[in-house]
């Protein structure tokens, strides 16, 4: 019973070391999209993949936000006005990302945009409040992956 224990133990130490081993090389030649970096986990991502080397292309919805970011980063973290609700918005920031990438592509692409708010007892709600938050957290979701996915393959 205790060999059965002692074995199980040293393969999960013996694949704990190896994956702890793997290490994606060449982070500075990575380009990672992200959206909604104005606040949050978007923006703590963005600095950190920064702070990583990788080159970080940041969507914000505001001009305030994208501003804050870049004074807290490096220059290879740039950033894009991005209104995940319009296809107009999204499609000048798939050119743009294209733009910057070229030929090598989007190493990731980071859909972190979304909204809570309104929240509340169902009672409160009305429609408007459902879709909108639908509109931002499901469709601008799947509009940006959507545009983005040549670029990522």
């Amino acid at each position: 019973m205790w060999l059965y224990l002692v074995a199980l133990v040293g393969l999960w130490t013996l694949l704990r070391w190896y994956r702890e081993r793997q290490v994606v090389s060449h982070l500075q030649d990575k380009y990672v999209f992200i959206t909604g970096c104005d606040s949050g986990f978007g923006n703590l991502l963005a600095r950190q993949l920064d702070r990583r080397g990788m080159r970080v292309l940041a969507a914000c919805l505001t001009e305030k936000g994208a501003e804050e970011l870049r004074s807290k980063t490096s220059d290879r973290l740039e950033t894009v006005i991005l209104d995940v609700t319009k296809t107009e918005s999204i499609v000048a920031a798939t050119q743009w990302v294209k733009e910057h990438v070229g030929n090598r592509g989007l190493w990731g692409l980071v859909n972190n945009a979304g909204i809570a708010i309104p929240s509340g007892p169902n009672e409160w709600l009305n429609k408007k409040d459902f879709a909108k938050v639908l509109d931002v957290n499901l469709m601008g979701l799947i509009e940006v992956t959507l545009n983005m996915l040549p670029s990522v393959r």
